[in-house]
């Protein structure tokens, strides 16, 4: 296996950073290779806001779902998809754009995801771990506010990356489900309930599966941040739906 397979196979969520700074070039190096990922139409339809000041770090730390260690993070990257520039682009120079609609909204968070994978993998090459912020998507109305975030413009992703303290590097990637549930093969095939109980028992440990799926569901699907997340994305889609 060559080393970009292995290190895509080692690859886990880092929470847990060193007091190391990430150098610049490092930082500009993980941007380069953001922007320089897979894009459609090479229109890059994202905007990468780059958190330095402290105070937004801890501000983000609180409004996505109060979790400290963003707030210490050396470096974080908001990923927004962005059907803005292009529009206004348009417009200033004499075009009659129509307005941007949900379909414009979901190619542009498949480009902002796309690039930020690219950062994820350009650190991992670094040495440098690195952790997605879903909850960025939470609470519409205040990151709005703390990202200066206008029409047309969606909080895809959010990244933080720092050097992994010895416990993280040692600590255990979670196991993935198998291929073959995972890949279907010229169309999509529904899995019968022994199936589904195959590809999810990897994730359950020693507990058994139906006290296992039941308190996932719970801690996950039906989460008050899981409908949280649902409000907000709807408060996003109405400047599309105008």
């Amino acid at each position: 296996m060559n080393q970009t397979l292995q290190q895509l196979k080692e690859r886990k969520s880092v929470r847990v950073f060193t007091d190391a700074p990430i150098k610049p070039e490092a930082v500009s190096a993980i941007l380069e290779s953001a922007v320089n990922a897979p894009t459609a139409g090479n229109q890059q339809l994202y905007t990468i806001i780059n958190v330095t000041a402290p105070r937004l770090k801890a501000q983000l730390a609180e409004s996505c779902d109060n979790q400290p260690f963003i707030a210490t993070a050396p470096l974080v990257l908001v990923f927004c998809a962005d059907c803005r520039k292009w529009y206004h682009a348009f417009r200033e120079y004499g075009c009659q754009p129509r307005k941007p609609g949900v379909g414009d909204l979901m190619l542009a968070v498949s480009d902002a995801n796309i690039a930020a994978q690219n950062a994820v993998v350009a650190a991992q090459s670094l040495g440098i771990g690195s952790c997605y912020i879903g909850d960025i998507m939470e609470n519409a109305e205040q990151q709005r506010q703390l990202l200066n975030l206008p029409a047309y413009v969606f909080p895809a992703a959010m990244l933080v990356f720092g050097y992994p303290t010895a416990g993280q590097l040692e600590r255990q990637k979670p196991p993935r489900s198998d291929l073959q549930h995972i890949v279907h093969e010229n169309g999509y095939r529904d899995m019968d309930a022994e199936e589904l109980k195959q590809m999810l028992s990897v994730k359950t440990g020693a507990r058994a599966f139906e006290d296992w799926i039941e308190a996932f569901c719970n801690r996950k699907y039906n989460s008050d941040f899981s409908r949280e997340m649902t409000r907000s994305v709807q408060v996003f889609l109405e400047d599309f739906q105008a």
